[in-house]
């Protein structure tokens, strides 16, 4: 069984993480299957039909009543046949064992729990593992063979990430001494233990130093939960801003009148599009625009000056910089976005600069804001905000300074 995701839904405003697969559902209407979706989620939830929705209990009489298969009519059929003809010897067998509804049960009672974040049947199992080759007692060998019997059968090869041996020497090791492998294999010995084991153990280890090297590259991850985004949606406000700054004032085109390198502008719309003109009345005539959106369309049929794409994006910074700097109650704003993403939508911008969902989009605007949070509560951890204000002030003016002198600009 293929799972697909991410996927998700709302339950009372909390984001609760799913999975999908597909299943064959039975028509009632049509009296025929038909191929359909089976969302899990990470509180147990089962989603299937649309709007129909069970649990771990619901979906076992699902697949006993035959309202959901995990094969198409034509498939079971076969696999009935199969399981009428003579066995194969499990020991020789190199594929995994059938899937069963009971098993797929298990399967998915796993993906609910990987979704939570808690440890599944497999993760149970390498514990035991580890315990075992830690202290090889048969106390802690049967406990191993209780783990690896909980996970899902046809997943049992899958284990121990080796395809040559497979589950093989769990299956040796776990077999009592004087008793057939799988009941068609070997008989287990003393040195089949010993090699099970030793292969076991070099594994173990192997999977620990892998860990640490691991550990080296991700030392900086975010720990915990992700945490949802902000999703920063265009919004028009026909009498004005509402007096109370909510994360509207976020956006480019919120009036916040701000310096930028001698020069005054009303919105970083009006001072992004006004440093793009190669020419300078064009920059004046964007700067004087009555609102950000007459200031985008002026400046969107301006001439853009040489360099600017390269440009563009430490440009962006700065303002953003310049306007939270020059703003402490917007900052304020910013900052209280935590640690979250920030996702910024709308029509007024290129894809370059929001997101566009499933569509694209580089969401550059809300990446910037990001990384001007960041900067924020670094200085106001070790900086006054005067110290930092004049460091961002010099650094902006520094930089457009050497700009208007190479290309003539505002």
């Amino acid at each position: 069984m293929t799972w697909h995701g991410p996927t998700f839904r709302i339950s009372d405003g909390e984001r609760i993480d799913g999975a999908w697969c597909l299943v064959w559902r039975r028509h009632d209407l049509l009296d025929e299957y038909v191929v359909e979706h089976l969302f899990v989620y990470a509180d147990g939830k089962i989603g299937y039909g649309g709007h129909d929705s069970t649990d771990l209990a619901g979906l076992e009489r699902l697949l006993a009543t035959g309202k959901i298969t995990l094969d198409p009519p034509e498939a079971r059929e076969q696999r009935e046949r199969r399981d009428g003809a003579p066995k194969r010897s499990k020991w020789e067998s190199r594929y995994p064992e059938p899937r069963t509804d009971e098993g797929f049960v298990l399967e998915v009672a796993d993906e609910i729990l990987r979704l939570a974040g808690r440890p599944t049947t497999a993760d149970r199992c390498l514990d035991a593992v580890r315990a075992h080759t830690a202290e090889p007692t048969e106390e802690r060998r049967l406990l191993l063979r209780d783990a690896y019997l909980a996970v899902p059968a046809h997943r049992r090869v899958y284990l121990l990430g080796d395809m040559d041996r497979q589950d093989r020497p769990l299956r040796m090791l776990l077999t009592d001494l004087g008793e057939a492998v799988d009941g068609d294999g070997p008989v287990a010995t003393e040195d089949m233990h010993r090699d099970a084991f030793a292969y076991l153990a070099d594994l173990t280890e192997y999977i620990e130093r892998a860990e640490e090297r691991r550990a080296v590259p991700y030392a900086d991850d975010p720990a915990g939960a992700p945490v949802p985004p902000v999703v920063l949606n265009e919004a028009v406000y026909p009498r004005g801003w509402p007096a109370e700054p909510g994360r509207f004032v976020l956006r480019n085109d919120y009036d916040a009148p701000f310096a930028y390198a001698g020069r005054s502008y009303p919105t970083v719309f009006h001072a992004y599009w006004a440093l793009s003109a190669a020419d300078p009345a064009d920059h004046d005539r964007i700067t004087a625009a009555a609102t950000a959106r007459e200031a985008r369309e002026l400046g969107g049929g301006a001439v853009r000056r040489a360099g600017w794409p390269g440009e563009r994006l430490a440009v962006m910074a700065d303002l953003l910089r310049a306007k939270f700097d020059q703003h402490p109650r917007l900052a304020e704003v910013l900052l209280a976005t935590g640690e979250a993403a920030i996702v910024h939508t709308g029509t007024s911008e290129g894809p370059f600069w929001r997101d566009e969902g499933p569509r694209g989009g580089r969401n550059w605007t809300g990446r910037l804001l990001e990384l001007v949070r960041s900067e924020l509560r670094r200085a106001r951890s070790g900086q006054t905000p005067a110290e930092c204000t004049a460091a961002t002030a010099l650094r902006a003016a520094t930089r457009i300074g050497s700009q208007t002198g190479e290309n003539g600009g505002a």
